[in-house]
C-alpha cells in the first residue's frame, strides 16, 4: 500500500505508557508487553518500514477523591496532550502512527495530533463501548468511558478542550462499531438519537456480519480529502475468546477472528492516518499466549493492507 502521495508507507511506533482514565492500573504495560511480544518485530520482518519512536510520558492510574465526577483528569490530560504532540510531529514526516496504549482516552489525543496536519480527520471507533456518557452520567467518573462523549462535546471538561475546536468531531467524522448497547455506563440511547448524522453498529450487528458493517462504517466516513483514524479497544472481543481487556466483556462483542476481519477493511480504508490501540492488561496473561495471539491478528491485519 502506498500514501495518496504515492510513497511507500512508513509506520511510526508510538507507546502510550498510561493507566491514567482507566479503572485501576495494568494497561500502563501494554507497550512494552507489546514490543516484548514481537510487535515490532513482527511487521519489520513482513517487510514494512517501521520507526519504534519510544514512549511518550505515561501516568499509572491512582484513586481519586471518591466524590469525583472525572477521575484524574489532569493527568488524562497531560498524557493526551503529549499523545497529540508525538502523533503531530510524526504525521508531519509522513508516517502512519501506530499509537500502543494505553487506556482509550489516548485516541482524543491522536486526533487532536492528526488536526494539526489535515484540515479533515474522521475516526472509526471500533470498541466494545459506546462512550458515550458524560463523567457525571457515569456511575464511576472514569474518563475511558467517556471518550466519544468528549469528542462530540457531550462531554464538557479539559479533555473536551484538547483539539482545534470544540467539538473535536462533527457527527459525519465519526462512526462507531462493535459496541454493546446494553451497558448503561458507556451507552446513552438518548444521545445517540441527538446525533442522527453518527453512523453506527452494535456489536449484535458486527457478530453477523463483520466484513459488510466494517465496509459500510468506512463509506460513511470516507470523504475525497478525509484523513481517518481508526481507534480498536481490544475489549470490543468476547473475553471468553481473549481475556486481555482492562474491564472485561464477557459473553459480548465479537471472536478474535472476526476482530481481525474488521480490522483488515478499517486499515484498508482510502487515506489511513493512524492506528490506536488500547485497553490490554497484560497482568491478566501470565503466560503470554492471549497477547501472542492479539499481536498475531493485528500484525496480520496490518501486514495484509499496508504492505507494498
Amino acid at each position: 500500500m502506498r500514501h495518496d502521495s504515492g510513497m511507500a508507507v512508513e509506520l511510526a511506533i508510538l507507546g502510550v505508557p498510561s493507566s491514567a482514565g482507566a479503572h485501576h492500573a495494568g494497561q500502563d504495560l501494554a507497550p512494552a508487553a507489546l514490543r516484548a511480544g514481537g510487535f515490532v518485530d513482527t511487521l519489520r520482518k513482513a517487510g514494512l518500514t517501521v520507526h519504534d519512536v519510544g514512549d511518550v510520558a505515561g501516568e499509572v492510574w491512582a484513586p481519586d477523591r471518591p466524590e469525583a465526577t472525572a477521575r484524574n483528569v489532569d493527568a488524562v490530560v497531560r498524557v493526551a496532550t503529549g499523545v497529540a504532540e508525538a502523533v503531530e510531529e510524526n504525521a508531519r514526516l509522513g508516517r502512519i502512527p501506530v499509537v500502543l496504549g494505553g487506556d482509550c482516552t489516548i485516541s482524543l489525543g491522536v486526533v487532536a495530533g492528526l488536526q494539526r496536519v489535515h484540515d479533515d480527520v474522521r475516526l472509526a471507533y471500533f470498541d466494545g463501548d459506546a462512550d458515550l456518557n458524560s463523567p457525571q452520567r457515569t456511575r464511576s467518573g472514569i474518563l475511558d468511558a467517556t471518550g466519544v462523549a468528549h469528542l462530540l462535546g457531550i462531554a464538557d471538561t479539559p479533555l473536551a478542550r484538547i483539539g482545534q475546536q470544540v467539538p473535536m468531531l462533527a457527527d459525519h467524522q465519526l462512526t462507531l462499531l462493535g459496541y454493546d448497547a446494553t451497558d448503561p455506563d458507556s451507552f446513552d440511547q438518548a444521545a445517540l438519537a441527538a446525533h442522527p448524522a453518527l453512523r453506527h453498529a452494535t456489536d449484535r450487528q458486527l457478530r453477523d456480519d463483520p466484513g459488510g458493517v466494517a465496509r459500510a462504517a468506512i463509506e460513511a466516513i470516507a470523504g475525497d480529502r478525509a484523513r481517518i483514524a481508526v481507534h480498536f479497544d481490544v475489549d470490543a472481543i468476547d473475553s471468553r475468546d481473549l481475556a486481555l481487556g482492562n474491564f472485561p466483556h464477557y459473553g459480548t462483542g465479537i471472536s478474535l477472528s472476526a476482530a481481525g476481519e474488521v480490522l483488515r477493511v478499517l486499515l484498508g480504508a482510502p487515506g489511513l492516518a493512524s492506528l490506536t490501540l488500547t485497553e490490554i492488561n497484560p497482568t491478566y496473561d501470565p503466560t503470554g499466549a492471549l497477547l501472542g495471539r492479539y499481536i498475531e491478528t493485528v500484525t496480520t491485519a496490518i501486514v495484509q493492507t499496508l504492505s507494498t
